[in-house]
């Protein structure tokens, strides 16, 4: 069977292919940017086309033939969201209509049945079930609440939160009820929901063994987690609107993703009907319970084995100019700060330090001046310094590394970076290491800006005097720490 899958870039889909695959069936992913699949260890296993689901005329010709469409899109990140999704959705239930799909199955959220105002978050996840269910071909629309699973965003939220807090001040609704779903039983109904009776149409809840408050959640992860139970001290008045700003300053996951899903938390997430067990079985050996879930996440976060993460997926409004040395630049002016070192370090004593850049090793100069942007990048609602990395000395393309998205990666030679902090203009960083005449290698940085009216070019000679500090420094110490000869933690990591 030909499963066409959208968002397979994203935290679920990237997870979702390779079960599918091993099922036997045929996989085509469907992405706006192909390159972001690149470096996936499963990528000569599909089939992998360009579409925009924002563009009706791209997804006729992406969905020709296929059997099954799994919709793991959401633009959560992206302002103006549940019309975004909307148009997507809307775009994709008449072009998998018109393609001959036979069956759409949609991951949404759980969220009560009884009239009410729902969060935009829920609400929006709920319009999207509808209007593919309406589209002509038979929906399943699987509606999940907390995902537990390394990398997630949910996930992440909780755990910092409780890592961070031994001491929290907590809103009314950390006492609402949730039924979290480990991400691997999310994955089982996903793949088997492929065998549902082909004139089912409808929604089905799905949830995990139990039903615990989020305060529980945060209990339970700090005795998994082996640390001190955490005190919490009740209050009426902190609004799911504050709370988002408590988020944007502990968690790594930033106030425009963060406030939706705490806004969604003033809602029970608890199934109302169990009706996907008549259909398909439990997982052998029954759903994950909630302490299992979040021990297998934990150990795959410390052992660096996450395989996506809730940064994976690039906002819809990601810049996607040409850097501006590519011969398809168009014009526009641009200013780049380049810099230099010889050492008698081949290139693959070089190299590791380069890939290994960002995250807990850091950016290898003057850490206040990144820390002091990163919270003025937070506290205006960009992404911040906090997104770390997937995995501490591998990269891949296409995955964030904190403030920055990897755009190019040629293995031993060049790392390109994207900024996707908040700036007036667009911004690039290039590390590269080749091989040096008689020995050795030479190191080459490049940082390069492309302002946006008169905002961006203030900004870029108010920060220029900085740069021998920061861009210097950066440089100097990547080529002493190769010559001092910094390795990878784990050198027997496959490429992926």
């Amino acid at each position: 069977m030909l499963c066409v899958v959208t968002g397979a870039s994203g935290y679920i889909g990237g997870r979702l292919v390779p079960q599918l695959l091993n099922a036997g069936h045929r996989v085509r992913c469907v992405v706006r940017n192909p390159n972001k699949l690149r470096d996936v260890p499963w990528r000569e296993q599909v089939e992998v086309v360009s579409a925009d689901l924002l563009n009706a005329d791209s997804l006729e010709p992406a969905l020709k033939g296929g059997d099954v469409l799994y919709y793991l899109v959401h633009s959560l990140s992206t302002s103006g969201f549940a019309e975004v999704d909307r148009r997507a959705a809307t775009n994709t239930a008449e072009a998998a209509n018109a393609a001959g799909i036979g069956r759409i199955i949609y991951l949404g959220g759980l969220h009560p049945d009884e009239p009410g105002e729902l969060s935009k978050h829920l609400g929006s996840r709920a319009e999207v079930g509808e209007i593919l269910m309406r589209s002509g071909v038979p929906t399943i629309v699987l509606q999940a609440a907390v995902i537990i699973g390394s990398g997630s965003a949910s996930f992440e939220m909780l755990r910092y939160l409780t890592e961070r807090l031994p001491v929290m001040v907590t809103p009314r609704w950390v006492r609402n009820r949730v039924q979290p779903l480990a991400v691997r039983d999310v994955l089982h109904y996903l793949v088997r929901a492929i065998d549902l009776p082909g004139e089912l149409n409808r929604s089905f809840d799905i949830g995990g063994p139990e039903i615990l408050t989020y305060a529980e959640m945060m209990h339970r992860y700090a005795r998994v987690a082996g640390l001190p139970r955490r005190r919490m001290l009740p209050v009426g008045v902190l609004s799911p609107k504050l709370s988002s700003h408590w988020i944007n300053i502990v968690t790594p996951v930033p106030r425009r993703i963060g406030a939706p899903l705490i806004e969604s938390l003033i809602h029970e997430a608890v199934c109302s009907e169990n009706d996907i067990a008549t259909y398909i079985d439990e997982p052998e050996g029954g759903l994950t319970g909630y302490d299992e879930a979040v021990r297998l996440a934990l150990v795959k976060t410390r052992n660096a084995a996450v395989e996506t993460r809730w940064s994976d997926a690039s906002p819809a409004e990601a810049p996607s100019d040409p850097l501006p040395s590519d011969p398809q630049w168009a014009g526009g002016s641009a200013y780049t700060d380049v810099r230099e070192r010889e050492t008698a370090v081949p290139p693959t004593g070089v190299w590791p330090v380069i890939e290994g850049i960002g995250g807990p090793k850091g950016w290898y100069s003057f850490p206040l001046a990144w820390a002091a942007r990163g919270w003025a990048d937070r506290l205006i609602g960009g992404v911040g310094l906090r997104r770390g990395r997937r995995d501490a000395d591998r990269l891949r393309v296409g995955e964030a590394l904190d403030w920055w998205r990897v755009e190019e990666l040629e293995e031993g030679h060049l790392l390109r970076l994207r900024a996707e902090m908040k700036v007036p203009g667009l911004a690039w960083l290039e590390l590269s290491v080749e091989p040096r005449s008689g020995g050795g290698s030479v190191y080459r940085q490049r940082a390069i800006f492309v302002p946006r009216g008169l905002a961006g070019h203030v900004y870029w000679w108010a920060v220029a005097p900085f740069h021998g500090l920061v861009f210097g420094g950066m440089a100097r110490n990547i080529v002493r720490a190769a010559e001092h000869g910094e390795r990878p933690a784990a050198t027997d990591h496959r490429r992926h």
